[in-house]
């Protein structure tokens, strides 16, 4: 499904979001520079951005790129993303403590358990290294969340299947947004697999949610 829309996923991220999406990545940058991290791994990288927006704010940081999309990959490497590796997010090819800071955007929700995935996770972040997960939410107030629900379910799928040809990838958005855990379940989710300092910060109404954590 990711390789199909793989050749338009930016231009469908930055018109179905009106351009929001360049801000959550900034902020996500501007909360990792403060961690100052060496060696950083960014998980579902898909063709980027994100990875590129931490490198702006964090030059002198090592990031490597993982995705299981070599198409998605592919993009990325053409963008100017040196360090790229197609892995399974679940079975990271890497040793124990590898790295300062872990980031994935938009990418935990898609994980077939997302208990195994925060422990693996955990595995390959150095004692004292950071998280950071930035995930699409439901708003937090009502009125917003109904609008926003119906954006997301009567809109979004004929907007995406007009910009990509694929509307069924675009149903699976929304579900999975239905799906994922809420803050506090999130927490816990995180203090239950290696995780503490729980952090959340709601952007743009609570349409996304940064998670961070220290292992």
């Amino acid at each position: 499904m990711f390789g199909s829309i793989a050749a338009r996923y930016d231009l469908a991220n930055h018109i179905l979001s009106c351009g929001f999406d360049f801000y959550w990545r900034k902020r996500a940058a501007e909360i990792v520079a403060h961690w100052s991290p060496n060696k950083i791994v960014d998980l579902a990288t898909g063709t980027g951005d994100l990875a590129f927006a931490i490198t702006k704010k964090s030059p002198d940081a090592e990031i490597v790129g993982i995705d299981f999309s070599e198409d998605m990959l592919a993009i990325a490497r053409r963008k100017g993303l040196r360090k790229t590796i197609v892995a399974d997010a679940m079975r990271l090819p890497f040793a124990d403590a590898s790295f300062d800071c872990l980031t994935v955007a938009f990418g935990l929700r898609n994980m077939e358990d997302w208990d195994a995935a925060l422990r693996e996770m955990s595995r390959v972040l150095r004692t004292s290294g950071h998280l950071l997960i930035l995930e699409f939410s439901l708003p937090r107030l009502s009125i917003l969340r109904a609008v926003y629900r119906f954006y997301l379910h009567r809109c979004l799928p004929f907007l995406g299947s007009f910009l990509t040809r694929k509307k069924t990838a675009y149903h699976y958005l929304g579900d999975s947004i239905e799906k994922f855990p809420s803050d506090d379940a999130m927490r816990r989710l995180l203090e239950a697999n290696g995780f503490c300092a729980v952090s959340i910060e709601p952007l743009t109404g609570g349409i996304v949610t940064i998670f961070t954590a220290e292992r």
